[in-house]
């Protein structure tokens, strides 16, 4: 169950839901997420204690559900969630996009990279720095001076970074060089690291697992939505299955099944939902028809040289390319891609200091 309070309600409102819960012997949880205060409360509430609860009058809603994701629910909030990365706005009618290769190699491939993401109009910059390889043979990133090389080419062309943190020891060492902290695949069900990162006040890249329903991966949302961090983007990334061909099976249909169920932006990651560089346009052009509100696409200058991921990712005229194919599409869907979008018209309303 969910007890939301109203936003110029007194304390005492709050204070009384607890003393309430607490002499029950009920457990709840008390968030502080889009403006306003919340309990979620487990099961154990008899009908008395709920009647009291509804009457105080400083509550606004009481939602009765036995969703074990309530907080990323549209039952919690019904309108999309969108907020803002710099000057950029993440979740709302513009399409993200999020270019850059899956391993930062060198000064000159990230800075040549990040120029001419600047230069296509893009925002964001996406770039490993630590790596987690299947093969511990495989190049595992440059690591700290990865992480400074792509903050640097980020500042001098005036885009957003988006990387990976690797774990909970690598938190508090990416957590400077990061506009977006990606949780990867391997990582959506590390529970621990998920509560380390919703105490953060930076937003959460949630990539789904690899093997993940589409529940758990809401759930794994949860552990970050309850400790406090509202900024939580899902990404799409391509489930496991038999097929062989293909590296991962792009799930195009839990696009519009996570945003029916949930008020969290949805990206997708083409790439890695493929592993195939061929396949990488025209999944990005089926994501965003079904409803992506971004994309994660890996580029790189020289993909037969790159040290990691090279067969999926686009050169860089593939990627121009691309971008053309993109905004006939979002305009089919009445929405613009990112790069139409001047960053003053954006910064009217919700990026406002």
């Amino acid at each position: 169950m969910i007890v939301k309070i109203r936003q110029e309600a007194e304390p005492e409102t709050t204070e009384g839901i607890k003393l309430l819960l607490e002499e029950r012997k009920i457990p709840y949880r008390l968030h502080q997420l889009y403006q306003k205060n919340a309990f979620t409360i487990m099961p154990g509430a008899d009908d008395a204690v709920i009647d009291i609860i509804n009457n105080m009058s400083g509550v606004d809603e009481l939602i009765r559900t036995d969703l074990e994701y309530p907080l990323a629910s549209r039952l919690y909030k019904s309108e999309n969630t969108a907020f803002c990365v710099g000057n950029n706005i993440i979740g709302g009618d513009a399409i993200n996009i999020v270019a850059g290769p899956c391993s930062i190699e060198s000064e000159e491939q990230i800075f040549g990279i990040a120029e001419f993401l600047k230069n296509s109009g893009v925002n964001f910059i996406r770039g490993g720095a630590y790596k987690p390889r299947t093969s511990p043979y495989r190049f595992q990133g440059l690591g700290l001076e990865g992480l400074k090389m792509i903050r640097a080419a980020a500042d001098q062309f005036g885009l957003a970074v988006v990387t990976e943190v690797l774990d909970s020891s690598l938190i508090e060492e990416t957590y400077p060089y990061a506009d977006i902290l990606q949780v990867g695949s391997r990582n959506m069900q590390n529970f621990h690291f998920l509560k380390q990162l919703g105490k953060l006040d930076k937003p959460v890249l949630l990539k789904r697992g690899m093997s993940a329903p589409v529940e758990e991966w809401l759930m794994a949302a949860e552990y970050i939505l309850t400790e406090g961090n509202e900024k939580v983007i899902l990404c799409e990334r391509g489930i496991r299955s038999f097929d062989n061909l293909v590296r991962n099976t792009m799930d195009i249909a839990a696009i519009p099944l996570v945003k029916s169920l949930s008020h969290l932006p949805v990206w997708a990651d083409p790439s890695h939902g493929t592993g195939r560089r061929d396949l990488v346009e025209p999944v990005s052009m089926a994501a965003v028809a079904a409803g992506a509100d971004g994309l994660i696409i890996e580029i790189h200058p020289y993909p037969d040289h790159a040290l990691s991921d090279g067969a999926q990712s686009l050169r860089l005229e593939q990627f121009k390319d691309l971008l053309l194919q993109l905004k006939n599409i979002a305009g089919a869907v009445n929405r613009p891609i990112d790069t139409q979008v001047s960053k003053q018209n954006k910064n009217l309303k919700l990026c406002v200091e």
